[in-house]
């Protein structure tokens, strides 16, 4: 549990971000329906990244 959960975030994150970057550059996955709900998707991903990572960085301490 230590590092499992903490790893997962920051994949699930690191996958949900790529995704909508792709959307935003090339408008690939969902045809760019609305640049705010890529904003905000990417703005969570970037959140939920860095919170998996404080935990992991706390975890190993």
């Amino acid at each position: 549990m230590t590092k499992f959960l903490p790893m997962t975030g920051m994949v699930v994150s690191g996958l949900i971000g790529i995704l909508f970057v792709a959307d935003l550059a090339v408008a690939q996955p969902f045809q760019r329906k609305d640049i705010f709900l890529d904003v905000g998707f990417l703005v969570a991903s970037l959140i939920v990244g860095y919170l998996s990572w404080s935990v992991l960085d706390t975890a190993k301490t």
